[in-house]
């Protein structure tokens, strides 16, 4: 089972004519939805409001069979994602209080952390915590920073920065993206950045998501690269997150997220592969607008193994 844990929220946009639009959102809740399409058993820790979008909240992850653990906000509203898409990429605006209590680590095979429950005070600090615990149990940790611009000012970069190296150093896998770079190093070259994140106490495998063009596999000893699918773009929105379930799907079917397996991929041919079914995931979540990630069946038959590479 993997164990997500963040936020819970509602995307407020504009339908292509210009009538208001809510759907369910927030990176952590979408990374547990992609993963529950693709069958993976998934357990989401949040926070969920109690008035009507929360109900809205909690109807999408019942229908997408998502089991999950919520504690009320602390107003009672659910959080909210002003969502603006400018040439096919989301800008988002963020209404969000984050206060999620301590909790203990399920049994689990992989935690998943990341986005702004990852930022936010005081939930901060309960979610490394169970980064913590995880590292103490052995437990596989992944982390997706998702940079929001709208919580970054021209005097916090350098400390943001700071706070992702600090919990990418704890995280067996880190997966960020060539916006996430730009954002926090404008004009750095982003495979520079990725491959220092490699020197992280548990760091193995970094993934550097390149939108249209693909993604790249950094670790110790190999680098791999993957061009991305033809779609009909959409939007973007939750393309990234339908990228780390598949990614986190194809590590625990074969068995490279316990001691016992053959461990994460460090060669060039299951580093292909990996990505090629991240990379398939995600371009089938583009071709839809809003964070709608592929059911298992609507990908290559035998997925993951026939993944485009």
């Amino acid at each position: 089972m993997i164990v997500v844990v963040g936020e819970s929220l509602v995307d407020l946009s504009s339908t292509a004519d210009g009538a208001a639009a809510e759907t369910v959102g927030g990176s952590p809740l979408n990374v547990a939805v992609a993963l529950a399409r693709l069958e993976t058993p998934t357990l989401l820790i949040t926070e969920i409001g109690a008035d009507e979008r929360a109900a809205t909240v909690v109807r999408h992850l019942q229908e997408s069979e998502v089991e999950y653990v919520a504690v009320p906000t602390a107003d009672g509203r659910t959080p909210t994602a002003t969502v603006l898409v400018d040439d096919g990429d989301p800008i988002f605006t963020v209404d969000l209080t984050w206060n999620l209590p301590h909790e203990e680590l399920p049994h689990c095979d992989a935690l998943h952390v990341g986005s702004l429950g990852t930022v936010l005070e005081p939930g901060r600090d309960s979610v490394l915590d169970l980064v913590e615990q995880a590292w103490a149990l052995d437990v596989f940790v992944s982390y997706d920073p998702n940079v929001r611009a709208g919580h970054l000012t021209e005097h916090d970069h350098d400390q943001a920065w700071g706070d992702i190296e600090s919990l990418a150093d704890r995280a067996n896998l880190v997966k960020l993206s060539e916006q996430d770079i730009e954002l926090l190093h404008p004009g750095a070259d982003p495979d520079d950045i990725a491959r220092s994140l490699l020197t992280g106490d548990r760091t193995e495998l970094v993934i550097l998501t390149r939108g249209a063009d693909g993604a790249t596999a950094f670790t110790a000893s190999s680098e791999v690269s993957v061009g991305g699918i033809v779609v009909e773009v959409a939007d973007t929105v939750g393309a990234g997150d339908a990228f780390m379930a598949a990614v986190l799907t194809v590590l625990l079917e074969s068995d490279s997220l316990g001691n016992y397996g053959p461990g994460l991929p460090r060669d060039d041919e299951r580093l292909t592969a990996l990505l090629g079914a991240a990379v398939e995931a995600a371009g089938l979540s583009c071709a839809r607008p809003g964070a709608a990630a592929p059911l298992r069946s609507e990908l290559s038959p035998g997925w993951p193994g026939s993944a485009p590479s």
